[in-house]
């Protein structure tokens, strides 16, 4: 069993150093030169939480029948800036690195890993913050918060695979960063982030499941409801069964499948490419 262990630690141990290496080069360059610097980790959400604050909650009044819509909000955009963050800064990322693959041999993932760690930092300190409001606010949480960590699981693996696919993809599509780009601006909407699921529920049950289905609605609704409150609608509730849970999570395992195989093919062709 050590034998086993140590031959592990021996074959990965230069991509851990690089991966280390990568994560603290991008957190330090993202802030570089700026007067906040770190704190912009958490002032970001929190700004953008302040607005839609404004014009969701105070303004057109849309979270009136859920408990603490205010932490409802801001924990819905620490998710999706997570995702959002993670996708996105990835979609570039191997061609970004290109001089570095044509001089050096190295894993070609952990630039991909790097990225998704990164962020990863981020949502932590970020989650930390939600945590302040949810005590100040005295939030319902319930007693399945000890599934909270799969949810996390599941968020850092779908976003982890796409961005496997879309990096790939990026080398030899270069429109793939425009096509995501405006598919994010539509799947901000599309997702529960600003408003309460039961808008939608309320209209229409069928679009309801359709959405929810998604991973990332399905597992912020179910983060708020364990963080919250289990007013909350989950796709338990919209399905009216547990089992309904499969389908995101089939999703998820079937991205990193075939995420992980495609990058896995032409990892090898990167340098030549980029």
């Amino acid at each position: 069993m050590k034998q086993h262990i140590q031959t592990l630690r021996s074959r990965y141990r230069y991509s851990i150093i690089l991966l280390k290496q990568l994560v603290k080069t991008d957190f330090k360059l993202r802030y570089q030169n700026s007067v906040l610097g770190y704190l912009w980790t958490l002032l970001r959400p929190l700004f953008l939480f302040a607005i839609l604050y404004v014009v969701f909650v105070l303004v057109l009044k849309t979270g009136a029948k859920i408990p603490h819509f205010g932490v409802y909000l801001l924990l819905g955009i620490v998710i999706w800036n997570y995702f959002m963050e993670v996708t996105s800064g990835s979609v570039g990322i191997i061609v970004a690195k290109g001089d570095i693959m044509r001089k050096v041999s190295f894993p070609r993932y952990v630039v991909v890993l790097a990225v998704s760690l990164s962020a990863l930092i981020n949502l932590t300190f970020n989650l930390i913050v939600v945590g302040i409001f949810m005590f100040i606010a005295k939030t319902q949480i319930s007693s399945s918060v000890v599934f909270l960590p799969v949810i996390l699981l599941e968020l850092f693996v779908f976003a982890l695979s796409l961005s496997f696919l879309l990096s790939s993809l990026y080398v030899k599509f270069r429109d793939v960063g425009f096509i995501w780009e405006v598919g994010m601006q539509g799947a901000f909407f599309a997702v529960p982030v600003m408003y309460a699921f039961s808008l939608v529920t309320d209209r229409s049950l069928l679009m309801g499941k359709i959405l929810i289905i998604n991973p990332v609605a399905q597992l912020m609704q179910d983060a708020r409801y364990m963080l919250i409150t289990t007013k909350t609608e989950t796709i338990y509730t919209v399905f009216g069964t547990a089992w309904a849970w499969a389908i995101p999570a089939g999703i998820v395992l079937i991205t990193a499948i075939i995420s992980f195989s495609y990058f896995r093919s032409r990892a090898p062709f990167f340098a030549e490419n980029v």
